[in-house]
C-alpha cells in the first residue's frame, strides 16, 4: 500500500470530526434526561413540610389533659368511656368528676346543683340507664313510661297542683287538708335540693281504696337523682306514704298534674307552664303531653268522657324524719 498523501489524511480527520458532531447532535443532553424514580420506603418522612411543621411544634402532644378535656365536652357518655378504655391514660384523664359533672348538666339541660353524695358518672348512668321506680321495685305492675326530662329544686319546698291554673296563694300546713279538697293543691315541705328527673308512667293500680277500679293510673314519678343510688332504696327500706288524694267527681277533660319549686312559682320560665295552649294537646289528641322548665314539670292526657279522676299525692322520705327523695301524682278514673 502507498503512502496517504497530507491532504488525504486532512480530509480524513475532518470526516471523523463531522461524524463526532453529528453523533452529539443526535444524543439528549444531559441536564434533559429523565432521572430515575427512586423508590420510597413506608418510614419516609422527610418532606420539607413535615419537618417545618414537626420543628415549628416540637411541644405538641397527643396526650394533652386540657386538650381531651375540651374535647369531652362534645361527646356523648358512652362515647367517653369507650375511649377511656383505649388506655391507662385516657381512663385517668376521662374519668375526672368534673368532666362527668359537665356532661351531666349539660345532657340534663339544668343548672349547677348542690352537693351530691355520689360520683358524677355513677349519677350520670343512674340518670340515664333507662331505670325508674316503677320498673325497678314493681315490674309486674308496669305498663308504659316516657323521660320528660329534669328540673332543679332550690328551694326545700314542693306545690303540687293536679289543676294548671296559677294559685291565688300557697296553702299553709294547718289548712293544708280543706285546700286540698278544694283546689286540688298541696304542698310538700323538707324536699331535698338538688336536680330532679321526671317521668311519666302508666302503671296498674297497686292499692286502690276505690269500689270499682279500671286497673290502670296515670303517674307523674319525679325522683331526686340520687335515690337509685341509695342501698336504702334499692333494698326496699323507704317507702312511698300517702300525702293526700282528692275526687273530682265530675268530668274532667283531661288528667293533668304538676310539681313546682314554691321559690320560683312566679318565675317567667314557669310560666310556660300555664300556657297550656302551647303544649297540651288539642281535643282528640289521646297521646300524653309533658312540658318542662327550669324548676317546674307537669302533665297532661286528654281524656273521654268520664265520671271524673281520683287524685293521690305520695312522697318518699330518705328514713323516718328525713327529707323526701321522690314524689308521686296519680291519677285515676271514678
Amino acid at each position: 500500500m502507498g503512502r496517504r498523501s497530507r491532504s488525504e489524511t486532512k480530509a480524513t480527520e475532518q470526516e471523523d470530526n463531522f461524524a463526532r458532531r453529528k453523533r452529539s447532535l443526535n444524543t439528549e443532553p444531559p441536564k434533559m434526561r429523565r432521572p430515575m424514580r427512586r423508590a420510597k420506603t413506608i418510614c419516609s418522612c422527610s418532606s420539607p413540610s413535615s419537618s417545618t411543621f414537626l420543628n415549628a411544634h416540637s411541644n405538641f402532644s397527643w396526650f394533652e389533659k386540657d386538650l381531651w378535656t375540651e374535647v369531652a365536652k362534645f361527646l356523648d357518655g358512652r362515647s367517653l368511656v369507650m375511649l377511656a378504655v383505649t388506655s391507662r391514660w385516657f381512663n385517668r384523664t376521662l374519668m375526672e368528676d368534673c368532666i362527668w359533672k359537665y356532661v351531666c348538666m349539660r345532657d340534663l339541660q339544668v343548672s349547677t346543683p348542690c352537693h351530691v353524695s355520689f360520683k358524677w358518672i355513677d349519677l350520670y348512668a343512674a340518670a340515664f340507664d333507662g331505670s325508674h321506680s316503677y320498673n325497678f321495685h314493681q315490674q309486674e305492675k308496669h305498663i308504659d313510661w316516657m323521660r320528660i326530662g329534669a328540673f332543679s329544686m332550690d328551694s326545700s319546698a314542693a306545690f303540687l297542683t293536679e289543676r294548671l291554673q296559677f294559685p291565688a296563694r300557697i296553702p299553709d300546713e294547718d289548712e293544708a287538708h280543706n285546700f286540698l279538697q278544694s283546689t286540688g293543691c298541696c304542698v310538700i315541705n323538707n324536699v331535698k335540693k338538688g336536680i330532679w328527673i321526671a317521668d311519666l308512667q302508666l302503671v296498674r293500680c297497686p292499692v286502690c281504696d276505690l269500689n270499682t277500679c279500671d286497673g290502670t293510673m296515670q303517674t307523674l314519678d319525679a325522683r331526686h337523682i340520687e335515690l337509685f343510688l341509695n342501698k336504702e332504696y334499692r333494698n326496699g327500706s323507704w317507702k312511698y306514704e300517702l300525702v293526700g288524694s282528692h275526687d273530682n267527681q265530675m268530668h274532667a277533660d283531661g288528667a293533668s298534674g304538676a310539681i313546682f319549686d314554691v321559690e320560683h312559682l312566679r318565675d317567667c320560665s314557669t310560666s310556660a307552664v300555664f300556657n297550656l295552649k302551647s303544649w297540651v294537646g288539642k281535643p282528640m289528641d289521646w297521646q300524653p303531653r309533658a312540658v318542662i322548665t327550669l324548676h317546674a314539670v307537669a302533665v297532661n292526657t286528654n281524656l273521654q268522657k268520664n265520671e271524673g279522676i281520683h287524685v293521690k299525692y305520695h312522697a318518699m322520705r330518705a328514713g323516718p324524719d328525713g327529707e323526701v327523695v321522690s314524689i308521686r301524682i296519680s291519677q285515676q278514673l271514678l
